[in-house]
């Protein structure tokens, strides 16, 4: 079924999923925008407006050596004009099109705000593409680059920018005045503008000595304060939007409403930090790009209030504690944390250059602010944020109203409120096993069918990914593709979802799963195993193990039927994008390089399904990985085909187990890659597979083996 956000369909679905609650406040904003229409108010006048909330001495010269040069080439590079966004180069950025979108060459229209169908490419073009520049994060790097250099030319061309997109986007005009994230992130880019150019002579007249630049800060703290997202939608977007409009308030706090809206942010903020976060620390989005940005644009808040001298509650700071410690806890070996959920490639604040690594940069500030724990993994990355950060936000322990907290004693596996598990094995073996709700909040807009889903990596190559997101709007067939049950490593029945999709960013039936187990205690063989009802009629349940000593990692699916119905089934293994298969029969053969080391598996997959290996295909999709958002590359897809049986008939078990011999230079132990079983009694189908990566020789396990 196709679907689109924006049909009066869509609208239809969107709708069952709001409370009487939210449907109360969003009539409220339509009234409200209707009211808007006419010619916006003047923003309040203003005497003596100051900003004092600068960088202590010393802050710019903490960035180490390293991130200052690859921040100062990135400067260059946007000096000269060029930046990628999404997959596309612009050359355009001397003199850009704020309304231009040059993936598809529209513009978007022109008119009141709320009247631009930002939704439809075909009128408007790529949303995304034409609102990231708009959030000024290309603007905080050439700031910062002043800030390293005294070089004005940066600063120059800072005020250039600005002054040229304020007088062509005036107070709800045109499409950078729909959508609340986008107006929060864009007022945290220019507080950390005005921070980093406080040197530069000019830096008051652009700033709070130009009744624009006041007119501009004014309205979009207005526009934050009459349309929160609400409800369904109060997710990551609302922390963005309390996050600017808090840090503006502080920073820029010149005008009568300021002390209101500086408050009001601080309690909302304080609200939906706690509502999105689960009590271990993940978000509850379970979108893992969307976990770094809201601990991003939370860290950036606590800096202005400590900055500003704004008590913040003690529940902030232990919220973003609790995040940290939990993003070190699942990052693999190379600093890479699982690509789960939607990924669009957003920041909270920009201040580095490209090469810089994000999640060791989040380390990195975590470490300075909240003191790193024996068992984190190691940071060798250097970045420019984290000192500057560092310098306005008080120490946790030294902030005066921080609670005492009892913080893992060992790094923590199994999180069992957002059902991820985290399997760890000799040689840096890494399996995510996926048993958790289907996303957040009633439409669950970031979420995607992988219930159950495993993402394995050695050393931190993908062997079996998660293919990624690759786009949100105008591509409905991608969209639906990449956030699939088929595009995920797990077991598909009847052609279809396990959670039914209503439109892009809405699902309108969630699949609900549980875990049933989960033992990362140690004694040499880590299990794992839960269900999900997501398939009408049948549950599916999955055990993974995680033999230490072989290497190995099995995976065992069975599927128990109400009704005894046969149902065509696809089993799927994705590979990451640096895997060759070499698929014959029911045997793949992988190999890759890593640092130069060439490494190889064998995967044997159960010969009772019909096994074909796809690779880049369009229609319909399928065999693709997509390294970043609006960017996807062919990978391999390995797809066996068959049927659930739960007839009732008592067959004996059908094991597909060999051994395999994967070797690599340095002698890495493994077990067989993939191999696996089918066991068809009177409640379901049971297959099994396990996984063993690197080099040695191992078995399969023992020969009938078909426990859950």
């Amino acid at each position: 079924m196709t679907v689109n956000s924006g049909s009066p369909g869509w609208y239809l679905r969107r709708l069952t999923r709001m409370g009487p609650r939210e449907v109360g406040g969003r009539v409220g904003d339509a009234v409200r925008r209707r009211r808007w229409r006419s010619a916006p108010p003047d923003c309040p006048a203003v005497t003596g407006a100051r900003f004092t909330a600068v960088l202590p001495a010393g802050a710019v010269a903490a960035v180490p050596p390293d991130a200052a040069k690859r921040l100062i080439a990135e400067a260059d590079r946007l000096m000269d004009g060029h930046v990628e966004y999404f997959g596309v180069a612009r050359a355009d950025l001397a003199d850009p099109d704020w309304w231009g979108d040059p993936k598809t060459g529209r513009r978007a229209p022109w008119g009141y705000a709320f009247d631009v169908p930002y939704r439809n490419e075909d009128a408007v073009g790529d949303i995304k593409q034409i609102w990231e520049l708009s959030r000024h994060q290309y603007l905080t790097v050439l700031a910062a680059a002043y800030a390293i250099t005294g070089d004005e030319r940066y600063a120059e061309r800072v005020a250039k920018h600005l002054r040229l997109w304020w007088a062509a986007n005036p107070p709800l005009r045109g499409v950078h005045w729909i959508s609340g994230i986008e107006l929060g992130i864009r007022l945290l880019s220019w507080v950390w503008i005005r921070r980093l150019l406080d040197g530069w002579p000019g830096a008051a007249t652009l700033f709070e000595g130009n009744p624009v630049a006041r007119n501009q800060i004014w309205h979009h703290q207005r526009w934050l304060a009459a349309f929160p997202s609400r409800g369904s939608s109060a997710n990551n977007h609302v922390i963005a939007e309390t996050a600017g409009q808090f840090a503006a308030a502080c920073a820029f706090g010149w005008f009568p409403a300021s002390a209101r809206w500086r408050a009001d942010a601080l309690r909302s903020l304080e609200r939906q930090l706690r509502a999105n976060t689960f009590v271990s620390g993940l978000n509850r989005e379970l979108a893992t790009e969307y976990h770094g940005l809201v601990l991003e644009l939370g860290l950036a808040a606590v800096a202005e209030a400590d900055a500003a001298g704004v008590p913040v509650p003690a529940s902030v700071r232990l919220v973003l504690l609790r995040m940290t410690d939990a993003l070190a806890a699942i990052v693999d070996s190379r600093l890479r944390p699982p690509r789960q959920g939607d990924a669009d490639d957003g920041h909270g604040l920009v201040v580095d250059g490209a090469g810089t690594d994000r999640w060791a940069s989040l380390l990195a500030t975590g470490d300075a602010v909240f003191g790193r724990l024996a068992w984190w993994p190691t940071v060798t990355g250097t970045d420019v944020r984290t000192p500057l950060l560092a310098a306005l936000i008080q120490p946790y322990a030294k902030s005066g109203t921080a609670p005492a907290v009892s913080r893992p004693a060992s790094r923590p596996a199994h999180f069992a409120d957002a059902g991820m598990t985290i399997l760890r094995g000799p040689e840096e073996i890494w399996c995510r096993c996926d048993g958790g709700p289907h996303g957040f909040l009633s439409i669950a807009a970031h979420a995607h069918a992988d219930a159950l889903s495993v993402e394995v990596r050695h050393d931190g190559v993908d062997v079996l990914a998660d293919p990624g997101t690759f786009c949100y709007h105008g591509q409905p067939e991608w969209r639906r593709y990449f956030r699939s049950t088929l595009g995920h490593n797990t077991l598909q029945l009847d052609g279809g979802d396990q959670s039914v999709s209503g439109g892009p960013f809405l699902w309108t039936r969630h699949a609900r799963s549980r875990v049933l187990a989960a033992d990362t205690s140690g004694d040499g063989v880590a299990r794992w195993s839960a269900e999900h009802d997501g398939y009408q009629g049948s549950v599916h349940r999955r055990r993974v193990e995680l033999t230490a000593a072989r290497g190995e990692l099995r995976v065992v699916d069975e599927v128990r039927s109400q009704h005894s119905p046969r149902r065509a089934a696809r089993l799927v293994f994705h590979l990451g994008p640096a895997i060759t298969a070499d698929l014959v029969g029911n045997r793949a053969v992988l190999t890759w390089t890593r640092d130069g080391e060439d490494r190889s598996a064998v995967l044997d997959l159960p010969a009772e399904l019909s096994w074909r290996a796809h690779r880049g295909e369009s229609d319909p999709p399928l065999g693709w990985y997509s390294p970043g958002f609006g960017r996807k590359e062919p990978t391999t897809a390995l797809v066996g085909t068959g049927f659930a049986d739960a007839s009732g008939a008592r067959n004996p078990p059908q094991r597909w187990s060999a051994p395999a011999s994967p070797t690599t230079p340095r002698g890495w132990r493994s077990s067989p890659p993939y191999s696996g079983s089918a066991a068809r009694g009177a409640r379901g189908d049971q297959q099994e597979a396990a996984l063993g990566v690197g080099g040695g020789t191992a078995g399969a396990g023992p020969a009938g083996d078909d426990r859950l």
